[in-house]
């Protein structure tokens, strides 16, 4: 074994990380009086040390002020989700104009769906991948059956053609050449929950648009993972939680993005209150005027207890940059690639693609031997405090993020697998 995967080489790479500081802003969870290693941010980030006084702050402001914290609060209420826009669109390279916090995950893309989703006798179908993540998968089929069609005929879920059930770009060409005259909509992860894969928006989009179809993209695993130009992509809309990789807390508030180009559009949309022109909003006339951009497509004032989280988190984001934050997770992720190659090629196997472009910070891993003993490792990884996730039917994701996990921790990985397989 060489110097590179010796525990000395992490404590030295975590050295030389210009972003360790990062970890102390962060609440990690302890086990045995320890530091778990917590692998998770794909599902549930870290609570930032800061999200306490900011809850605080709007519970004082609530208790002094009463409704007038809506305007003079220390984060006036009013205004609060214009407090997160800034941040917001950078972290997922959108305009501002184009970007809005709200609901939740699957509300958002049910909304969007209803301006975008259009269908007709000839062009009726969702395109979505293979093995979707359920609640997708729930939307959009009922979505088909709310316009009277039927998912059997107008549900298209792409098959992956590479070893490892990932998704070939000709894969996705294919498909568009064969039944892109049918397809009403697009609807694509940026990167695929349980292998893993990211893709190229841009390219998904061109191909999408060249054929007629309308384009949605779920970042849930994208937003605050990947450095991405969302607006350059051209993508119509897309949605994405908070609670993973930008660290807001469970049920956290969403996002959701609507092109510029859509920004005065008479497209049809479930309305709300907070979704009218906020100059005429307080006159409460009986006509929807939807403000412009992605605002529009709000329904209710938002959950200020639920944004203060997601203001600490993008905070940060905008302090260190998705560029500073998608280096470092380049690298720390190819360390555990490289380790599992090194020292774990008869028990794990990647699915997740090896290629950096291909991926965010998670590696998709099978162990070999089968379902039964991925589980037996998985149940004996989180007994001693290596928290990653169990994705059925055989997958252990771990994600090492680049704000809180240090290369020590995917060391102390690799070493636990090691004593898990030693008889």
């Amino acid at each position: 074994m060489t110097d590179d995967f010796s525990e000395a080489h992490a404590l030295a790479l975590d050295a030389a990380d210009p972003l360790r500081a990062l970890r102390d802003e962060f609440l990690i969870p302890q086990h045995d009086g320890r530091d778990q290693l917590y692998f998770c941010g794909n599902s549930l980030g870290l609570q930032p040390r800061a999200v306490r006084a900011a809850l605080l702050d709007e519970l004082d402001d609530w208790a002094a002020l009463g409704v007038e914290a809506h305007f003079h609060g220390k984060h006036p209420w009013m205004p609060y989700h214009e407090f997160v826009r800034e941040s917001l669109a950078a972290t997922i390279g959108a305009q501002p104009s184009e970007v809005v916090a709200m609901n939740s995950l699957s509300v958002n893309l049910h909304l969007l769906m209803v301006s975008f989703y259009r269908p007709t006798a000839e062009r009726h179908a969702i395109l979505i991948e293979a093995g979707a993540f359920p609640s997708d998968r729930y939307a959009v089929e009922s979505q088909i059956r709310f316009h009277g069609f039927d998912p059997e005929t107008s549900l298209i879920e792409l098959e992956g053609d590479e070893p490892n059930g990932t998704i070939s770009m000709a894969q996705f060409e294919r498909v568009l050449a064969e039944r892109g005259r049918s397809i009403s909509l697009v609807l694509w992860p940026g990167v695929q929950y349980r292998t893993g894969q990211a893709f190229d928006l841009k390219q998904i989009t061109r191909l999408a648009q060249a054929r007629g179809c309308a384009v949605g993209f779920d970042l849930a695993h994208a937003a605050g993972n990947l450095r991405m130009d969302l607006h350059d992509a051209d993508a119509d809309f897309a949605a994405w939680c908070s609670y993973k990789y930008l660290n807001s807390g469970p049920g956290a508030v969403a996002g959701a993005f609507v092109h510029e180009r859509h920004a005065h559009s008479a497209l049809p949309r479930f309305a709300g209150w907070w979704g009218h022109d906020q100059g005429t909003r307080f006159k409460m006339g009986p006509q929807f005027i939807p403000s412009a951009g992605a605002d529009g497509w709000q329904l209710s004032n938002p959950p200020i207890l639920a944004l203060a989280p997601l203001r600490v988190s993008l905070e940060i984001f905008q302090r260190v940059g998705m560029s500073a934050l998608r280096a470092k997770s380049e690298k720390i992720t190819a360390y555990l690639e490289a380790l599992i190659n090194e020292r774990l090629a008869d028990t794990l196997r990647i699915v997740t693609p090896t290629e950096a472009q291909r991926r965010g910070c998670q590696l998709s891993l099978r162990v070999v031997g089968g379902r039964e003993r991925g589980r037996a490792l998985f149940e004996y990884l989180s007994g001693h405090g290596i928290i990653g996730d169990w994705r059925e039917p055989d997958v252990i994701r771990i994600s090492p993020t680049p704000l809180y996990n240090r290369y020590a921790d995917v060391h102390g990985f690799v070493q636990a697998v090691e004593a898990w397989r030693s008889p």
